[in-house]
């Protein structure tokens, strides 16, 4: 067990002598013609090793890891003709002045290596102290921290310290890496104004080399030069051949496919709605529900007697995915919004509460901080929009970006889960036409020029918030229709700045309580959930 600890500690993959060489030779092939070559987590030296016998006409080769064993292992089996060109040490990536380290030596570098692929929250929850220190580099504002979007991959936080540390400097970067983490990495270059260019990605076969299942590549990148590049380009294997596409970054964000997002870049505006993602509850065990003749039986598959009051048909991010839209499950939403005094349950449905204590031990014992303050038996992301009587989704997981029209289930409104993202209507006519919209060709070409399929959720509200409906309506004529069901588009909103039309079709914000808008129907009182009919 220890063995298996260390290993994540470490974020031990470590790197086939073979492959290395395969890597090394394509970086000497490509005209990289290193003065010092550094490997700052060399474990074994799989690349310390390659690149002795790739760029022989290196001055100085750097081998640094953290496992005394790793060095010596390194010491014992490098090529004994370099050894006097050859500086192997013991030593804490986190812990080193990288700005200072490269200050002291002379001529081009080469910084090649596979830093670990591990996440600070995973080492973590293992009480490693193998961690950079804690610092919001991200910039993430609080509410994205605590909800996980702060979390990153040690790779990263190395990758942007050493590329820091280079700017200034003639250099090239190679490293592997997820290929979520290698666009992370160049966003933050970009976006801090860093010095580099001429980037690219190379896909490589991280199950064949590593046991992986996960989307990987070498990162390419150039330091210290004149004319900073805010583009990559995106290969599927160590050449420069067959290009996949070129991403780049576009305000604060990055699009997958810069050629296709410059023709369809007046679709990127305001989205009218407020995107929300589904519901929240962190225990599935205890607060889905399947039916069984006239009970219902949990996750955990334990029979409940429940009153219907709370219950309401869930659909999830495969049901979406997959255009299945009658729900097989049911959910128990234990407030109308997060402020909600979940004690009124005791009198309103008296065995719902009692269910509820007896699962006392699994919700109190909810970890995330999110709960953390609210009315016991809380659930997140609950609203009005919640209660819609239809709504527009997608699901976040999958890479079918079809959008469907959600509408109420024997005579309740459908819930969706947290990993689906919704829009809610107040009509049926409203559903279906901004669906319409979304699944048009023009918009789906939109959305595929933003998204990076490899992701974990490849569909974001950030993407989803930079589709400007109007402008799809106009892409398709149906401007007239688009005004008609715009203009209240914000029907669920309760003090949140509301969108209207201009003749020039410009937009512009009003106040909720300085523009006329139809309201949404009020939500009914919680011993009466029904939609009516």
């Amino acid at each position: 067990m220890m063995r298996t600890v260390n290993k994540i500690e470490f974020g031990d993959f470590q790197t086939p002598v073979a492959f290395a060489k395969e890597i090394t030779a394509f970086l000497g092939l490509t005209g990289i013609s290193p003065d010092v070559v550094v490997e700052p987590t060399c474990g074994r030296g799989g690349f310390v090793k390659a690149a002795q016998t790739v760029f022989r006409q290196a001055k100085e080769f750097y081998g640094f890891d953290i496992n005394p064993e790793y060095v010596r292992e390194t010491e014992v089996t490098a090529e004994p003709s370099t050894h006097t060109r050859l500086k192997l040490e013991c030593r804490d990536f986190f812990q080193t002045d990288w700005v200072s380290f490269f200050a002291s030596i002379k001529g081009t570098v080469l910084v090649i290596g596979n830093p670990p692929w591990v996440t600070n929250s995973a080492l973590g929850t293992l009480g490693r102290d193998n961690l950079p220190e804690k610092s919001n580099f991200q910039r993430h504002n609080g509410f994205a921290a605590k909800t996980g979007k702060a979390n990153f991959d040690i790779s990263e936080w190395m990758l942007i310290r050493l590329v820091e540390a280079l700017q200034h400097r003639s250099g090239c970067i190679a490293m592997l890496c997820k290929t979520a983490t290698a666009r992370k990495t160049l966003r933050h270059a970009w976006l801090n104004n860093l010095n580099i260019g001429s980037c690219s990605l190379h896909g490589i076969d991280a199950m064949q080399h590593f046991g992986a299942s996960v989307d990987a590549c070498l990162l390419i990148l150039h330091t210290g030069l004149k004319k900073a590049e805010t583009v990559a380009s995106v290969y599927p294997g160590l050449s420069f051949k067959g290009k996949l596409s070129t991403l780049g970054l576009f305000g604060k964000d990055l699009v997958a496919n810069v050629d296709e997002f410059l023709r369809l870049r007046d679709i990127d505006g305001l989205p009218y709605y407020t995107w929300r993602s589904g519901v929240k509850h962190d225990a599935a065990g205890v607060m889905e529900f399947k039916h069984s003749g006239k009970h219902y039986v949990n996750g955990n598959k334990t029979e409940c007697r429940l009153e219907e009051t709370y219950l309401f048909p869930l659909l999830k991010s495969s049901d979406i995915a997959n255009s299945r839209m009658n729900p097989e499950r049911f959910v128990l939403l234990t407030q109308r919004i997060p402020s909600d005094d979940t004690a009124v349950i005791m009198n309103t449905a008296p065995q719902t509460w009692t269910y509820l204590t007896e699962h006392a031990d699994v919700l109190d014992r909810r970890q995330s901080i999110i709960y953390t303050k609210r009315p016991r038996f809380s659930i997140f992301g609950i609203g009005d929009y919640t209660f819609s009587p239809w709504k527009v989704a997608i699901s976040g997981l999958y890479k079918n970006c079809r959008f469907e029209a959600v509408g109420p289930y024997s005579g309740k409104p459908v819930v969706l889960d947290d990993t689906c993202y919704f829009i809610p209507c107040s009509s049926e006519a409203e559903a279906r036409f901004i669906c319409d919209l979304l699944n048009s060709d023009v918009c789906q070409q939109f959305i595929r020029s933003l998204v990076f399929f490899d992701s974990k959720r490849p569909i974001t509200i950030d993407v989803l918030n930079r589709i400007d409906l109007k402008r799809v309506a106009e892409h398709l004529n149906k401007t007239a229709e688009a005004n008609r069901f715009l203009t209240h588009a914000a029907g669920f909103e309760d003090g949140q700045a509301l969108f209207v039309f201009e003749k020039k079709g410009r937009q512009r914000t009003k106040s909720a309580k300085a523009t006329i808008q139809k309201k949404a129907p009020a939500i009914p009182p919680p011993d009466d959930f029904r939609l009516k009919t």
